[in-house]
Parts: C-alpha cells; structure tokens; sequence
C-alpha cells in the first residue's frame, strides 16, 4: 500500500530498516539535527541544547522524527544511557544515515528506519500516532485531530 491513504485520518509510507522491532506512540518531530553530548539529558530524555526547537520538551517514550544525529561520537553513549535510564525514544526515523546514528539506534535498541519514500517530515506531525514496524520496513501515520475537526 505505496504512499496510499488508508482513510482519512491513516497515512502509510515505507523505509529501510535500520533496527528492527516494532513501536507505536505518539510523534515529536522536529527539522533540527539532535546533538547527544550536551544536547539532550539522558535521566529524563528532554532535549536541553539552547536554541533547538525541542528544547525542555521529551522523547521518553515517543516517535522521534528528526533528520539525524550532530555533534561527536558521544551521540550514541548519550542515546544508550536514555535506553538503560528508560528514557528512550520508542523508535527512530531519521532522513540521513550516518555512523553516529547508526551506533545511537543499535545501542538504544529502539526500532529505528531511514531510506524513505517519502520525507517523515512533510507526513508526519508532533502529536500524530504514529506505529513503527521496521522489521516490514512499513510506518503507518494516524493524524492527530485538529480543532475544528469532526471525531
């Protein structure tokens, strides 16, 4: 079901697997690159680098959509210490592969995709419910109502 709408509400994109498993929970999404050192408290999962457009808010537990890892190798050690503090992201979607996100997602053992055929970021919005099934390389989008819209 390529790029099909399911119904109204249900979108369905596909992507490569990076780590398997699967996740659902409800999306935060941003068009900032994350830095792990320094940019993110691993005790609570909340994003604290200054003028990133998450910051004070947490992943604990979300889909996070974002275009990838900045910074230094001390990425993934901070993205393995929210996993042992339970407060991990429940998967990953990232546009661009590098080897810090790669080790990040691995260690996190969140289920974590990329390769998509259309961009999460134009599909996806904070607050959609969104189910990661990595092992069939298939993301399927439930939108958040608006207000204004009907139940």
């Amino acid at each position: 079901m390529s790029d099909a709408v399911m119904n109204e509400q249900t979108i369905v994109i596909r992507g490569r697997k990076v780590v398997g498993g699967v996740a659902e929970g409800e999306a935060l999404v941003t068009r900032d690159r994350i830095s792990g050192w320094g940019g993110i408290d691993p005790r609570t999962g909340t994003v604290i680098e200054t003028r990133h457009e998450l910051r004070g808010q947490s992943f604990a537990g979300k889909v996070l959509v974002f275009p990838g890892a900045k910074g230094s190798s001390g990425w993934s050690a901070m993205f393995h210490m929210t996993r042992l503090m339970n407060s991990a992201p429940a998967a990953f979607l990232f546009n661009e592969m590098t080897t810090k996100m790669a080790l990040g997602a691995v260690v996190t053992h969140a289920p974590s995709m990329t390769d998509f055929e259309r961009d999460p970021l134009e599909c996806i919005a904070t607050g959609d419910w969104v189910r990661v099934d990595a092992d069939r390389g298939v993301i399927e989008i439930t939108r958040k109502n608006k207000p204004g819209d009907r139940p």
